[in-house]
């Protein structure tokens, strides 16, 4: 329970569905660590927001303190994700290790039957007795790309109870109850970055990738210096201090940390057919013995482009778009939906290397 609508809602519904409910608050990051005001499921005020919820539908509360573990797993990677020139997606990493992974296993300890967030997405057990993770019926809530990482053994222990709600039906479901929360807004920050900018976050956290370096043009004409690899990513426009003579817009195309370059380039440079993504889950637990048709998402927001999917190995599948994608970008997850209409996850990974006009990123 983070404190928010949705995981208050989701404990309130398995509650009246008849099951005995235990809500679980996992404290993550603390304000001292340089976060500033956080509002969002890191901070005190969320927990105290969890506590006040799982007192009105009258249900036990834990508060579990796990700011190591997640400062190790979770931050720490995201810092050195762009140290490296790369653009982390910090939730999905929270998911595999936190809310899907250390939860579970707590809450075996507890001798509980399921774990339940307040992810809108689901999980259908089919004929074929695998367990399916589909979008949720309200699109423009859906979170399935961030749950890719689940395995069949986690989703068999999941509950989504959102997945066929819509946003608005589950604030008047949480007014009905006489939530608190039920009209709290939604945060649109990274947890642990809270309302600060990321960049100011990163400078805290590692002064050192403060370090200036050359920004250049596709043919090597230095036209600019950067404040460090670190506080860019694929596809940006504006903060980049520069102008192009021709009038011309331009974007960070390549980010290379090895040698402290950002190359910027004409929009159509930005556009990439080809990738190479690791770390791949298939929530089916199988790799495809061949290349598969699917619909892939390469950012949480970015819309889905129809792709050619070719395992690599067991973890490791080159991308082949039908159609050239805009920023495609090192760091993030790349998401495979099925090709007919786009409804279930068959896996997903992280982009490591694009194929672009200048080489490889």
């Amino acid at each position: 329970m983070s404190g928010g609508v949705d995981s208050s809602v989701t404990a309130a519904l398995l509650k009246e569905q008849g099951y005995e409910v235990i809500g679980v608050t996992f404290h993550l990051w603390s304000e001292e660590n340089g976060s500033g005001n956080l509002k969002s499921c890191c901070g005190i005020s969320s927990v105290e927001d969890a506590c006040r919820v799982a007192h009105k539908i009258g249900i036990p509360h834990l508060v579990v303190d796990i700011v190591d573990f997640f400062s190790q797993t979770v931050v720490a990677n995201f810092v050195n994700e762009y140290a490296l020139g790369r653009t982390p997606n910090p939730c999905i990493r929270c998911n595999e290790f936190v809310k899907y992974g250390l939860f579970l296993k707590g809450a075996e300890i507890l001798g509980a039957d399921y774990i339940a967030t307040g992810h809108y997405a689901r999980i259908v057990k089919g004929d074929d007795g695998l367990y399916h993770l589909l979008r949720a019926a309200d699109r423009r809530k859906d979170q399935s790309y961030v749950l890719y990482v689940l395995t069949q053994s986690i989703m068999a222990k999941v509950l989504l109870p959102l997945g066929s709600y819509t946003k608005s039906e589950v604030r008047e479901i949480a007014r009905r109850l006489g939530l608190p929360v039920h009209n709290k807004p939604e945060s649109q920050d990274i947890c642990f970055v809270g309302q600060n900018d990321y960049r100011d976050f990163l400078k805290r956290m590692r002064p050192d990738l403060v370090k200036p370096g050359p920004i250049v043009t596709e043919d090597g004409r230095v036209i600019g210096t950067h404040m460090g690899v670190a506080f860019y990513t694929i596809g940006q426009r504006h903060g980049l201090g520069i102008s192009n003579p021709s009038g011309e817009p331009l974007y960070v195309m390549k980010i290379d940390a090895n040698t402290n370059t950002i190359v910027v380039g004409r929009k159509e440079s930005v556009l990439t057919k080809e990738a190479i993504v690791e770390a791949v889950n298939w929530t089916s637990g199988e790799t495809p013995k061949g290349s598969i048709r699917a619909r892939v998402k390469h950012r949480y927001k970015s819309p889905e482009g129809l792709a050619w999917v070719e395992p690599i190995d067991e973890t490791k599948v080159r991308l082949i778009w039908d159609e050239p994608q805009w920023a495609v970008t090192p760091g993030q997850s790349a998401v495979f939906y099925d090709a007919e209409v786009g409804e279930e996850v068959l896996g997903g990974g992280i982009i490591r290397r694009t194929i672009s006009k200048v080489g490889e990123q």
